[in-house]
């Protein structure tokens, strides 16, 4: 064999082992991407249990805080026993290994306690003079008979004399004249006598006030007046009271309610709330379906107090724009977008709904020791101190936005009594730096999705501008507590009665709250208000000028009725006309 020969074999030789290095290199190769895809495969499968886990956790929070609330709901104070055992999670397990939470103290401020000549100042006094016996007048050494020198005071107890019913016979006077009768011509005169306050009814005006009081005041439905009449000796059905109490709202009440809200909507600042009710009867309706009761009152301008409520099917923001219709001042109200609905007014959100959603993030076992107080509250708390960043690693979230609040809570209380205009000032002064404070807070905030602490961020955070409103008038409020108050008045007697059975009454019940909680915010004897307006009503029901003169806030009501009740002495027919 030659050398070229060789050199030739030599070559292809080379040549294949180039190749079968080539083909094992490229073996590798595809094998190393194989096991680089199968990494990634896996990386990326783990990322997504990752993932998946992070959304179980969240998911778990969020249970475990439902069922909490559930569990506090249906169960009371033993739901914060069994809560505050499983408060584990990750959220919070770290800080509370470590955390002593420090409860400020707070005292109550008691009034100086009242002297009873005090507490029964303006209760009528009877004397009862307890007398000798017969035989106690006779000395008992000499046996002559004994003269009385005086009266001692012995104690004094309180008597209470219950409803007392009676049936009043109306009896008109006719007189003839008797010249006139000789000449065969018998003119006859009659007494005139006031109308009667339902046409064919023994209804009276302390009637009908005693069953419209006892009803929305006293928050007893009608079957129990029922049964509390049968006590006092007589039936009265409650399908007649029903029917006393929407004609008479209708009628005499309604009228008044019109003037009320004219006044109301000409004033600059309004709280307004809404709450639910039930109407068994109303038409394309069915009898399960939720209505509502609208609350709308005039805020702190040292005007006449006006408190009215208004039903209504729904809860769209377009029942608060028409009765609203013509205001366009500052308008006090929790977050419910429907109030956006109001025309040319500027929108206040409450603080102290802001505050109770950071307060419901707190779990259940460390929030026993909180309090949410108002700033009209009798217990006075010390001043909240806000947690620096170091003191800040030992609360939990929540805590610390609670506090942000309640800062701002004992700051209007320090200046709750100022006037409105010095009270603006020191508000720049002294809660503007906390606002600041308080959002930059909230915007460093990561909360867990769908968690609480995330609604109580979003809450604050999607009502930013709004929270800050009271802030550009000093007779602003920081929170809407006084409409949830009189929110509350008409839950009570919705508990007892449960539902309206038409949409008649449910209207009448607004127009009767509206006088009550007007009455009771111009410190008025509320049955006295009821009756005198149903004594002079119907005589004055068409004149403006008497409807005016029967307005809660009116000098005339202010005489008569800020007393004690009156039914005796001031009658249907012996009463002074109204001083128009």
């Amino acid at each position: 064999m030659d050398e070229k020969s060789t050199f030739e074999q030599q070559m292809k030789l080379l040549q294949t082992v180039v190749e079968q290095q080539q083909a094992y290199i490229q073996a590798q190769n595809a094998h190393m991407a194989e096991k680089d895809a199968r990494m990634a495969e896996k990386d990326e499968t783990i990322a997504e249990l990752r993932r998946l886990v992070d959304d179980l956790q969240s998911l778990k929070v969020n249970l475990e805080e439902t069922l909490q609330e559930l569990r506090r709901q249906l169960f009371g104070t033993s739901s914060e026993k069994i809560a505050s055992e499983e408060k584990n999670t990750q959220e919070i397990t770290a800080v509370e290994a470590k955390a002593k939470i420090t409860v400020k103290e707070h005292t109550r401020e008691r009034k100086p306690k009242a002297k009873r000549d005090d507490i029964y100042a303006g209760l009528p006094i009877r004397e009862v003079k307890i007398s000798l016996t017969d035989d106690q007048r006779l000395c008992e050494y000499c046996n002559s008979e004994m003269i009385t020198i005086g009266y001692t005071q012995v104690r004094e107890e309180i008597r209470i004399t219950p409803a007392k019913v009676e049936r009043i016979r109306l009896m008109q006077e006719v007189a003839i004249c008797q010249d006139c009768k000789k000449d065969g011509d018998g003119t006859l005169v009659k007494a005139n006598v006031y109308p009667a306050l339902l046409p064919h009814s023994p209804a009276s005006a302390s009637s009908v006030a005693y069953v419209v009081f006892e009803k929305t005041f006293m928050g007893l439905p009608y079957y129990r007046q029922e049964a509390g009449m049968a006590e006092l000796g007589f039936k009265l059905p409650r399908e007649t009271m029903a029917n006393w109490f929407i004609y008479c709202a209708e009628h005499y009440f309604y009228p008044i309610y019109e003037s009320m809200h004219e006044c109301l909507i000409q004033r600059e600042i309004l709280h307004a709330d809404e709450t639910t009710c039930q109407v068994l009867r109303e038409a394309g309706r069915s009898a399960e379906s939720t209505s509502y009761l609208w609350i709308y009152l005039t805020g702190s301008d040292g005007l006449p107090p006006i408190v009215l409520y208004d039903y209504a099917a729904g809860r769209s923001g377009k029942y608060a724009r028409d009765f609203l219709e013509g205001f366009n001042g500052l308008l006090q109200c929790d977050g419910y977008q429907g109030y956006n609905e109001v025309e040319d007014v500027t929108l206040v959100c409450c603080l102290a709904h802001c505050r109770r959603k950071f307060y419901e993030a707190i779990p259940a076992g460390r929030r026993k020791a909180i309090k949410l107080l108002d700033i009209n509250s009798e217990t006075r708390i010390d001043d909240p101190v806000i947690p620096d960043e170091n003191e800040q690693e030992k609360l939990i979230p929540a805590e610390i936005g609670l506090s942000y609040c309640n800062k701002l809570f004992y700051i209007e209380r320090e200046l709750k009594n100022l006037p409105a205009n010095e009270r603006k000032v020191k508000r720049e002064e002294k809660e503007s730096a906390v606002w600041i404070s308080f959002w930059k807070w909230v915007n460093s905030i990561h909360a867990l999705g769908g968690s609480k602490l995330e609604k109580a961020v979003n809450y604050a955070l999607n009502h930013q501008e709004t929270l800050c409103n009271y802030m550009k008038d000093g007779r602003c409020e920081i929170s809407n507590n006084a409409a949830e108050r009189r929110a509350k008045s008409y839950a009570i007697g919705r508990k007892a009665f449960l539902f309206h059975t038409s949409v008649a009454g449910a209207n009448a019940s607004a127009v009767m709250y509206s006088m009550i909680e007007t009455a009771k915010a111009n410190n008025l004897n509320v049955f006295q208000y009821l009756y005198m307006v149903l004594l002079y009503m119907p005589d004055y029901k068409n004149e403006p000028a008497g409807i005016e003169k029967l307005l809660p806030w009116s000098d005339f009501m202010m005489e008569h009725c800020t007393g004690l009740i009156d039914v005796d002495n001031i009658t249907a027919e012996n009463h002074m006309p109204l001083p128009l």
